[in-house]
């Protein structure tokens, strides 16, 4: 193809590509929209001829006339004039623009450059850029004409057309000038552009200029103004510390800054301002919400500022109506200037070449290496004096530089310049001049371009930075200026506040001029100045050492860093007074800055770390203290923070008070808080009200000028404090510290004024004070010498009331202020001790010693004194042995002749019931009669006289020898037992024999736990208690009924019955107290050798219950030769069977006697049939059997197996070698039994090599159940060791013979395999039928030599064969037919099958020869299916009918098209295999079902997709779920899922409406849904709890594969045991015991385990399982997620933890419930069928059907 294009190019012809240069020019111009473009272009272009002056020439056409004529007569140096009036500028019509410039006249490369369209200035010192500037030209004229350094050029339009020429000349010498002058005759005459505007303009484009100095501008031959721009000498500033110099990129690095001032002169002709537009009013932005209120947040104000697009809409505030302006002169000249301040960054830029060669592709120059950045600042002052000179004028108009003030209100007149003003506004206050690339109009940045919009990018961060080093070097200014002052000023003066005002709006003008507003058009511009200035600051890391701190702020502390000014907040302007904050004026003036600053985090609000440092910088006045108490308690009451206690801590640590002497004779008194605990609460009714202020008050008491404006309630909750309490203020009064004591105007020990004061504000608080305070404040005065008597001030103690006066020399109560004593301060004086009554010692002295009074009258006085009785006296009263004990009948007085006195604790009242126990009594007398209830009575019982002895006192009596003393001992305990003993306790008196008792017949006494109140334990040798006590006296002595378990465990322990007849006595009446035992107890009695059996002889042994059987079941008569059985009746029974005597042996059992002797149980078996029937029993059951019992069968002697032993006859002597090789009769053969080794025993899987080998072997008996037993204990099959070698003679070629063989079996192996059901295939069909995987060959002759070799036994016998069938490696399945004879189909199908099955059967090989052997019709006829292989026959008969004659027409036509063309080409047609015979129809046949052994689908299951089975509408309804239980259960590793494996179950479904049968029938009627329901109700209630504690890895549970490695639900091959560790929720939980720490992983997971029965709680609802059949499991390691054992649901927190738990702690539910739901539906479905089959598939499709509906609502309701 690139050849014949270059071909194609040579042969072409050249053509020019013709532009419409006026089309061309047009659209350029269009792109230049922006006001004097043409003007903006020539100044530029002067400016970069290094051009000083400028002239613009408006020229009329009345003028141009004059001047051409004057031209001719007087030459062009002289002036041309008229005359004339002036004009009306705005109206006065132009011809023509010229424009003048004195810059460096024109190079040839410059006419050159002129000429030619986009091709720019390639200097990189000069702003133009694209070359289309000049053609500007374009839009005003259609002829420029250009004239410099004595050339000229013209441009004109050739033939009027579109194709622009230019000619060239030079003019006459005489011409020659050293202007450059453009002229241009404009297309249209039209007015000049508006003058004052026009002045404005060129005021604003020449300050950036960098040689341009002076413009003027003429109508005519007026000049109607002049701008003359004088720049003084630049001054260089250092870079602001801790700024960063360099931009993001590193492109660009400000080496220096410099200040230059700026002045600019303006001569405007009155006629312009006359002429000109009114000023534009100012426009003000829209109030903004603060940074801290509205909805934005706080960081709405800077948010708002960055992402707008476009500047926000702002109202026009109507300016005040002019004043008049004076009629003037038009021609009078109007001078003004201005003067500026214009920051300059010099920028070294580093670029890489990449970036150079971009950059110079995009502009047509290489990009400066060096280059500044300007920006004008308008100071406060040139800004007030530019204002104040507008105002002066009057004019509407305004000034000619308004354009260069500052835009302080972001009205967006502050433009970019890039050489002169382009239309981007900054969105600060002043102008800025850089070298950006402008877009081609250059009336915007370019920020589109990618490489140019770095450049601009990067640029503006220099802008940024510029901006924000001016503003710091404005804002150090202002600091330095109010540094100076503070040093100046009087010490505590401060700065002088006019001076503060000053600079605070010097500052107010910096913060508005460097505020931010969103610029047009492109608002990126403005937000990327916006981050430069805020961002362009140092590195934290580098900060330290820059010394920079941060953002200037002017504050009320003057300039400080932003980060230590705070926003002001009303709530401490009270009290915080040092602390910079923001000042108002600023918040007004500046709130747009001010809410940027705090948007941003750079002003912060007042924190309490701010607060604390006042208050530790200086003490509060008493006024500033209330209002920081104000703050704190409003604060507190509404804050909810935990952590403010501590903040308490540290604010009551930082406050002073400081409380200044009113009355001018004390020094002020400075108070810490951290010193009050109190305050006096004044709060009328309250307690603090009544102590006196006047006295003396505790130090820790907040002063009450403070605390008076407060709540009390407010002062307790916001700093802790308590109000003073009676007690504390009491506790200062009597005990002043040592270093402050009170003087004795104000000491109660010494002024008894003082005394009386306190004891009456105590004595009016006494009634409501708590009792805890009575008794601290009694003590304290009890102290004090505080109470006036008429003795002085005595202790309360030592003083009497006045009704107390029995004697003279009492001193008695006198208050100094005659008041009476009574009411509250009687009782408050008797509170602390003043005595009503005379002390008793004292009677005691004067009185009782005397023997004038009796016990009576004595206890009678005291009664009557007893409310004045001290606590110290009545426990004198108590302790003193002072009261006679009443003689017993007989008793003689002590030799002293004195009655014997005891303390009243001692004595009992005196009534005949003591007496009769004979307990000491008091002698009260017979005047007056003892009475119990009297006050005398209970005077003494107040003392301690008893009034029933103590129950140990009582036990010890009824234990007593004496008979009498007993019996009313126990008498009076069970009558009093309810109101006096209720408490008594057996376990107390447990070593005290009193309980009336009998054993062996005989009365005594028993300890509480020694006798049981049932008589029938009298019978077991246990004492019972006596007749007499029945009913409420056995109820109150709390007598046991019945003795406890562990007595009766260790009874039959020390003495079992001795006889069977005792036995059962003892075991009748043990059976009604089974219930009793604990299970430990009973597991101890299993164990126990307490049941008497009689052997043989007559001897009594004893065995333990385990070793034991219930008579009577049919196999006790076998059994009982190697077990025992017992009966020792109904009752009796049910007692051993709790103990462990079972109805028959376990079928562990059986195993271990089998294992002890196995050839002893064989000869008690009697023979071959009850041993093989125990085998069997052994074999159902071994699932039950423990790992090492089915380890010991693996070792032992315990397999029957048979060989063949040849018969000898009489006639046997008649037969030849050759009849003895194996084709003796059945009836020839006997058969030899031995007991072996599992090793030594052979599974007879072959029957031919059986008849051939049966005489060398052991083989096991050849039944499906015990063949499966033996082949799990170690026996190896026949198969497996009989090895074949073929000899065979020339091979047939092209035997019909074997392609018929090979189409037959093809054609009826789908109907054998149709019936065979109960194991899969090697191969897949589809894999079979292909041509190169089954082959079948014809020999000669076919010999085939077997070979056994076993152990060392080895047997070698040769015979011939008519087929044999052979595999190598994956190869192909070879089938080998002999020539020489027959096919014998039943050596074909014996052949195929051992290829076909992994353990094939005898009865496999039979069918599929009958269904190879027998016709088609005639197995229809049987009920096989061969509709579909007739059809078939017939489909293949028509198609091979059609081939043939296909093939005949193309062979006819190949003939005749031969000789007309030779490359025609005729296709054959496709070759079908259906056309082979015997080919089957597989239309049927789904895709390849899952792979089989060798990596093809099993032709079973491919076969069994035949046809839809009633289950599928089951399975589509959990199909998703399904698939996804199948990829969890197959654990957690990374390798792809193995494909299901359910070892033939999906050709075994027995529980299916359609059942294969031999032969299959199909069924009109489904399995009825009744039968389905019962059998899942039985499923759900099979489900149990586990009992074991501990799970053997070996016991078999689910011993099936779900994939090829170990399946999600069988334990079989599970590596550890598991142990029970706990139990939570009523579940169990298990651990495997190769999880380290088991036995903390309960405490550990604790919070996992809760949300895994959770979860699983509402699905065990959902199934209505038994609560206690769902089993928790943890193990470390594999793909067991849950199996079921004896029909107990174990399920693994594992897998729980690493699916599910992350989003059940989130309260997501719903994939939680679906996993485990499904898996328990399986687990359950296990109840019914053990292996992973079909029917097991229909049971958990059926099961996961029927509780759908529940589950759904559970769902739901989550």
């Amino acid at each position: 193809m690139a050849h014949a294009r270059d071909a194609l190019w040579e042969s072409g012809h050249d053509e020019s590509v013709e532009v419409n240069q006026r089309a061309l020019i047009d659209k350029v111009l269009a792109r230049y929209s922006g006001e004097f473009t043409v003007f903006r272009e020539l100044l530029q272009n002067s400016d970069d001829a290094s051009a000083t002056a400028v002239e613009i020439h408006f020229e009329t056409k009345e003028y141009l006339e004059r001047k051409n004529k004057k031209a001719d007569e007087a030459g062009e140096g002289e002036a041309v004039s008229a005359d004339t009036g002036l004009p009306d500028l705005k109206t006065a019509v132009v011809h023509q623009w010229t424009f003048k410039n004195n810059g460096i006249i024109f190079r040839d490369e410059d006419w050159s450059r002129l000429k030619k369209i986009a091709e720019g200035n390639p200097d990189e010192e000069k702003i133009g850029a694209f070359g289309v500037g000049f053609y500007s030209l374009f839009s005003v004229t259609e002829e420029p004409f250009v004239t410099s350094g004595g050339q000229w050029m013209g441009f004109y339009w050739k033939d009027k057309k579109d194709q622009l020429f230019a000619r060239r000349g030079k003019l006459p010498d005489a011409a020659e000038s050293p202007w450059t002058t453009f002229e241009m005759g404009l297309r249209e005459p039209a007015p000049i552009p508006p003058p004052f505007d026009f002045t404005r303009f060129l005021a604003s484009s020449i300050t950036f200029m960098r040689h341009l100095l002076d413009v003027s501008v003429f109508l005519d031959d007026k000049r109607l103004s002049r701008l003359t721009k004088a720049p003084g000498a630049p001054r260089a500033v250092g870079i602001p510390k801790g700024l960063k110099p360099s931009s993001p990129l590193n492109t660009m690095q400000v080496n220096g800054l410099q200040v230059t001032p700026l002045s600019i002169k303006a001569e405007v002709m009155q006629w312009v301002y006359m002429a000109g537009t009114e000023k534009p009013q100012p426009k003000k932005e829209p109030p903004k919400s603060t940074a801290g209120g509205g909805g934005g947040g706080f960081f709405s104000s800077l948010f708002s500022s960055l992402t707008g697009s476009q500047a926000p809409t702002r109202t026009t505030t109507p300016a005040p109506a002019p004043s008049p302006v004076p009629q003037v002169d038009p021609k009078a000249v109007v001078e003004s200037n201005v003067v500026l301040s214009i920051f300059a960054a010099d920028i070294a830029v580093r670029l890489d070449q990449k970036m150079v060669a971009e950059l110079n592709r995009s502009t047509k120059k290489n990009p400066p290496t060096r280059m500044k950045y300007e920006l004008i600042y308008t100071g406060k002052a040139e800004y007030d004096a530019s204002k104040s000179e507008d105002e002066k004028q009057g004019r509407t108009t305004g000034s000619v530089f308004q354009g260069l003030r500052a835009d302080i209100d972001g009205a967006g007149q502050a433009k970019v310049f890039i050489g002169h003003a382009t239309g981007q506004t900054t969105g600060i206050g002043g102008h800025m001049s850089a070298r950006f690339i402008p877009t081609v109009e250059r009336e915007s940045i370019d920020l589109v371009d990618r490489n140019v919009a770095v450049w601009n990018k990067e640029l503006l961060y220099v802008g940024g930075f510029l901006a924000r080093s001016a503003y710091e070097i404005e804002m150090d200014h202002i600091q330095q200026l109010w540094k100076e002052a503070s040093s100046a000023a009087a010490p505590g003066v401060g700065v002088d506040p006019e001076l503060q005002a000053s600079l605070r709006a010097r500052a107010i003008h910096a913060l508005k001029f460097f505020t931010f507003h969103p610029s047009t058009p492109s608002s990126v511009v403005s937000a990327a100045l916006e981050e430069a200035f805020f961002s362009c600051i140092a590195t934290a890391r580098f900060s330290m050492i820059t010394g920079h701190k941060g953002f200037p702020i002017i504050s009320t502390a003057g300039v400080r860093d932003a980060a230590e000014v705070r926003y002001p907040d009303p709530s401490f302007s009270g009290f915080v007074k040092e602390l910079p904050v923001v000042p108002a004026d600023v918040l007004k003036e500046a709130k747009s800055m001010v809410d940027t600053l705090r948007a941003r985090g750079m002003i912060k609000e007042i924190t309490f770390v701010d607060v604390l440092q006042e208050l530790r910088n200086r003490p509060l006045s008493e006024e500033e203290m209330i209002a920081c108490f104000r703050w704190w308690i409003d604060m507190y009451s509404k804050s909810t923070s935990a952590n403010l206690d501590y903040v308490r801590t540290q604010l009551l640590g930082a406050a002073v008070l400081s409380i200044e002497d009113k009355d001018g004779g004390k020094a002020g008194q400075i108070i810490p808080l951290s010193v009050v605990e109190s305050f006096l609460s004044r709060k009328s009714g309250s307690t603090g009200a009544l102590i006196p202020t006047d006295g003396p008050l505790p130090p820790h008491l907040l002063p009450v000028a403070i605390s008076r404006h407060f709540e009390p309630q407010a002062l307790e909750s916001a700093f802790g404090w308590r109000e003073l309490s009676i007690v504390e203020w009491l506790r200062h009064v009597t005990a002043p510290p040592a270093s402050a004591p009170h003087d004795a105007e104000h000491d109660i020990e010494k002024s008894s004024q003082w005394a009386e004061r306190v004891l009456q504000v105590v004595a009016r608080a006494w009634p409501s004070m708590p009792q805890a305070h009575r008794t601290e404040i009694a003590a304290m005065l009890r102290a004090h010498a505080c109470v006036p008597t008429s003795a002085g001030l005595k202790k309360p103690e030592e003083a009497y009331f006045q009704n107390a006066h029995i004697f003279s020399d009492l001193p008695v109560v006198a208050l100094p202020s005659g008041a009476a004593v009574k009411g509250p301060l009687e009782k408050f004086l008797q509170g602390i001790g003043v005595r009503k009554h005379v002390d008793l010692q004292i009677i005691f002295d004067r009185m009782i010693k005397t023997g004038d009074w009796t016990i009576a009258e004595l206890i009678k006085y005291l009664v009557a004194v007893q409310s004045t009785l001290t606590p110290i006296e009545l426990e004198r009263l108590q302790m003193t042995s002072a009261f006679p004990r009443e003689l017993r009948p007989g008793e003689k007085l002590p030799e002293n002749g004195k009655q014997p006195r005891l303390r009243a604790g001692d004595l009992y009242e005196p009534l005949d019931v003591f007496r009769e126990l004979k307990l000491p009594v008091i002698d009260w007398g017979t005047h007056p009669k003892w009475r119990s209830n009297s006050e005398e009575a209970k005077f003494l019982f107040k003392l301690g006289l008893r009034r029933c002895p103590p129950l140990p006192d009582l036990i010890g009596l009824a234990a007593s020898p004496d008979e009498k003393i007993r019996s009313a001992a126990l008498k009076y305990f069970l009558d009093n037992y309810t109101t006096r003993y209720a408490d008594y306790d057996p376990n107390a008196f447990a070593n005290v024999a009193f309980i009336p008792a009998v054993k062996d017949g005989k009365s005594c006494l028993a300890r509480p736990h020694e006798v049981f109140s049932a008589p029938e334990w009298a019978t077991l040798g246990f004492m019972v208690t006596d007749p007499s006590l029945k009913g409420e006296a056995l109820m109150h002595l709390k007598v046991q009924e019945h003795p406890p378990g562990a007595r009766l465990v260790n009874l039959l322990r020390a003495s079992p019955p001795p006889t069977e007849e005792l036995a059962q006595q003892w075991f009748t009446a043990l059976a009604g107290r089974v219930t009793s035992f604990t299970p430990t107890e009973l597991g101890a009695l299993s164990q126990m050798a307490f049941v008497p059996v009689k052997a043989a002889n007559g001897v009594i042994r004893h065995l333990p219950p385990t070793q034991c059987y219930f008579k009577g079941d049919s196999k006790a008569q076998f059994h009982s030769k190697l077990f025992t059985f017992v009966d020792f009746g109904t009752t009796a029974n049910a007692f051993l069977s709790a103990c462990g005597v079972k109805h028959e042996p376990s079928v562990e059992e059986v195993a271990k006697i089998l294992l002890d002797n196995p050839r002893r149980f064989y000869e008690l078996a009697e023979g071959r049939e009850n041993y093989l029937t125990e085998l069997r029993n052994i074999a159902v059951n071994r699932r039950l059997l423990s790992s090492g019992t089915m380890a010991r069968l693996k070792r032992a002697a315990v397999l029957l197996g048979s060989r063949r032993v040849r018969e000898e006859k009489a006639s046997s002597s008649k037969k030849t070698s050759v009849d003895l090789s194996g084709e003796l009769e059945e009836e020839d053969w006997e058969y030899q039994y031995d007991l072996l080794m599992p090793s030594q025993v052979v599974v007879a899987d072959e029957t031919n090599a059986y008849q051939l080998f049966g005489d060398v072997i052991f083989t096991a008996p050849q039944e499906d159940l015990l063949e499966a037993f033996y082949m799990e204990l170690g026996c190896k099959r026949l198969s497996g060791l009989v090895r074949e070698d073929y000899q065979t003679r020339g091979e047939i070629v092209g035997s019909r013979k074997a392609a018929e063989t090979r189409a037959l079996i093809l054609e009826r192996l789908p109907l054998f395999l149709h019936e065979h059901t109960h194991t899969k295939t090697r191969v897949s069909y589809s894999w079979l039928n292909n041509e190169s995987n089954f082959v079948v060959k014809t020999f000669g002759k076919l010999t085939v030599t077997k070979t056994l070799q076993f152990g060392d036994k080895r047997a070698s016998k040769s015979q011939d064969a008519s087929a044999v069938a052979r595999r190598i490696g994956r190869g192909p399945i070879e089938l080998w037919l002999a020539g020489n004879d027959q096919v014998d189909m039943y050596e074909v199908s014996t052949s195929m099958c051992r290829l076909l099955f992994d353990a094939p059967k005898v009865n496999d090989a039979l069918l599929f020869m009958t269904i190879l052997s027998t016709d088609l019709r005639a197995l229809r006829r049987r009920g096989y299916n061969v509709d579909r292989i007739l059809r078939q026959q017939k489909a293949d008969r028509l198609a091979a009918e059609e081939a043939a004659r296909a093939k005949n027409a193309a062979a006819l036509a190949s003939q005749s098209a031969a000789s007309s063309s030779a490359d025609t080409l005729v296709s054959t047609p496709p070759k079908l295999n259906g056309n082979r015979p015997g080919s089957p129809l597989l239309s049927e046949v789904a895709p390849a079902p899952p792979v089989a052994q060798d990596g093809q689908p099993s032709i079973a299951e491919e076969l069994m997709k035949q046809s839809a089975r009633p289950l599928d509408k089951v399975r589509q309804s959990f199909d998703a779920v399904k698939r996804r239980l199948q990829k969890e259960h197959a654990g957690l590793s990374n390798a792809p899922l193995p494909p299901p494996k359910d070892d033939g179950s999906e050709l075994q479904t027995p529980l299916l409406p359609q059942q294969p049968n031999r032969p299959s029938t199909p069924q009109p009627h489904a399995t009825p849904r009744s039968v389905i329901a019962s059998n899942i109700d039985l499923a759900i209630k099979t489900c149990k709890a586990e009992k074991t504690e501990v799970l053997r890895n070996r016991q078999q549970m689910q011993t099936v594969r779900e994939t090829l490695q170990d399946g999600y639900c069988d334990i079989s091959g599970h590596p550890t045991d598991m142990t029970l560790v706990g139990e939570m929720g009523g579940i169990k939980v298990f651990v495997a015991k190769d999880v380290p720490d088991v036995k903390t992983l309960m405490q550990t997971r604790t919070e996992t385990l809760a949300r895994f029965i959770y979860t699983i709680r509402p699905l065990q609802e959902v199934f209505t399982l038994p609560p206690t059949s769902l089993h928790i499991f943890y193990d470390r390691a594999g793909d067991l997620i849950a199996f079921n054992r004896n029909a107990s649901l174990f399920l693994n927190l594992r897998y729980f933890e690493q699916w599910h738990d992350a989003e059940v702690r989130e309260g997501k539910m719903m994939d939680a419930y679906i996993s485990w739901y499904f898996t328990l539906a399986h687990e359950i479905a296990h109840n019914l069928v053990q292996a992973h089959n079909s029917e097991h598939e229909f049971y958990f499709s059926s099961i996961s059907e029927r509780f759908l509906p529940s589950f759904m609502q559970l769902l739901s309701s989550k």
